[in-house]
């Protein structure tokens, strides 16, 4: 395990410590969670940017030509 030196700016850190402890958890599983958390959102952001440039507006028309004219179900009703 690394262990890291980190500055916060005052009011960012009391306001981190009192998150963590309405959590019920430490300042560092705290620290930790919302850095793993923000690596998995641009991880995903990654993984669909990938994905995307494997589509293209044919595929897509392909596929929902095979859907036909059935009616929306309940609860897909445009707003």
């Amino acid at each position: 395990m690394s262990q890291v030196a980190l500055r916060l700016p005052d009011s960012l850190h009391q306001y981190a410590k009192k998150l963590a402890a309405q959590d019920s958890a430490s300042l560092n599983q705290f620290i930790v969670t919302a850095v793993a958390e923000k690596i998995s959102a641009l991880n995903t952001e990654a993984f669909f940017q990938q994905r995307a440039t494997l589509s293209s507006r044919e595929k897509f028309d392909r596929v929902l030509a095979k859907v036909g004219d059935r009616p929306v179900v309940s609860g897909d009703e445009k707003s």
